[in-house]
């Protein structure tokens, strides 16, 4: 026999501390069959306001808590009570055994701004695929003023996060099927991710011109950055304690996204990796002159005032670097194409592919989960092979010495081993 579905009730308690708070409550069956009341004290009355969007999905969540316990009619359950239910088990902060900041962060916005404000009120079992695929297609954005059709890469983000809460619901039990991944392959919800336009690649002499005139800081990070195809919040993320000078490899262990640390993207992104002897020798001249030398201090510390007794474990924005630094000295040489971070991670993948490399050194180089875009056919690439393939584009690009720092060759030589 199916269990009535509970709605709660929520109220407002007063604590000795005369703050007032959200209990919410509701009945559970015990093992003998009987009924009793349960309480949860869910946060400040100032923290969640009365009538407000924050208390309402917070509410949703809970709602299906609690009816999760046996059989219960929930054909009344919809995509904003789902999505609450997601965000409370799926979206939180569990640290390593999370998801990335940036992976919550990004699935947050995508509900948030597209999927709730259309289907946050339709059943879960009304949603249809072709419906999605229809409303996908009619998506917009405005730039400039002007509507512009949403980037095929955009909407398949929205699909994707789609299908994340539906196969959550059906994990607890809320619904029985994912219209977005269809029952049999190739019936689900199609999108076209095919990009608007090929993003940009630097040339080997545009990379010389760069090199030329950056400050050290700035060559030494782009340096690092590039022949390792790091993602820009792991560059951020950079401590001194990562580095092992002496074998030359840094070992990519968290990723900094908006001065949020976390877990790096992927298990795959986890792996040491090789670091080439001039790329050592530009990031320890930045290491002689930097005030920051301790092994926990950042790479890229900031000495701005935000980070107060902080000073040495706050990296800069690098999002600034590029903007103040990076991008006018890319335009003093006359390269006037858009450079960003993932410009160089571009150009790496480029040039790998460009000296024919083995598709696994290029997949592991890059860091990818999967060999989705690097054909995963063949074994796993060894770290010679990896060394090799990164000091071939390292000797492409390299600037002339800026300095006559030698990569030290003993432990006691060098800021940091392991």
């Amino acid at each position: 026999m199916l269990a009535r579905y509970q709605n709660g009730c929520l109220q407002k308690i007063t604590r000795k501390d005369g703050v007032e708070r959200w209990q919410f409550r509701w009945l559970q069956k015990g093992a003998d069959g009987i009924s009793r009341e349960r309480k949860k004290t869910i946060g400040r009355v100032k923290e969640y306001p009365e009538n407000s969007k924050k208390l309402q999905d917070l509410i949703a969540g809970l709602r299906l808590n609690i009816n999760t316990d046996g059989p219960t009619e929930l054909t009344c359950v919809n995509m904003s009570e789902a999505v609450a239910h997601y965000k409370i088990h799926e979206l939180a902060d569990y640290g390593r055994d999370g998801k990335a900041y940036s992976t919550r962060n990004r699935k947050t916005l995508v509900l948030n701004r597209w999927v709730l404000p259309h289907w946050g009120k339709v059943e879960l079992r009304a949603i249809k695929t072709v419906a999605v695929e229809q409303w996908l297609k009619t998506l917009v954005t405005t730039k400039f003023g002007e509507p512009k059709p949403l980037a095929g890469g955009t909407r398949e983000k929205i699909r994707d996060a789609m299908s994340s809460v539906f196969n959550h619901a059906i994990r607890w039990e809320f619904t029985d099927r994912n219209p977005i991944t269809g029952a049999g392959r190739g019936s689900g919800v199609r999108v076209s991710a095919k990009r608007e336009r090929t993003p940009d690649v630097l040339e080997v002499s545009e990379m010389h011109l760069l090199f030329g005139v950056l400050g050290v800081r700035e060559r030494a990070m782009v340096f690092l950055d590039m022949p390792s195809g790091l993602r820009r919040g792991e560059l951020a993320g950079l401590k001194w304690e990562d580095f092992d000078f002496r074998n030359l490899h840094v070992s990519v262990t968290r990723s900094l996204v908006d001065q949020h640390v976390g877990p790096v993207k992927t298990e795959a992104s986890r792996k040491l990796m090789p670091i080439d002897e001039y790329v050592a020798r530009d990031l320890l001249a930045w290491y002689a002159v930097t005030s920051y030398k301790k092994p926990s201090d950042c790479v890229w510390a900031t000495d701005a005032n935000r980070a107060g007794a902080n000073r040495g474990k706050q990296p800069v924005w690098l999002s600034t670097v590029m903007r103040d630094y990076i991008q006018p000295a890319a335009r003093r040489v006359g390269i006037n194409k858009k450079v960003s971070w993932h410009t160089f991670r571009h150009t790496f993948s480029t040039l790998l592919k460009g000296n024919g490399e083995d598709v696994k050194v290029v997949q592991e180089l890059l860091r990818h989960s999967t060999a989705k875009m690097t054909l995963d056919t063949y074994t796993q690439a060894l770290s010679p092979q990896k060394r090799a393939a990164q000091s071939k584009v390292v000797g492409m690009i390299r600037p002339k010495p800026s300095c006559t720092v030698v990569v030290p060759r003993v432990s006691g030589e060098i800021p940091v081993t392991h």
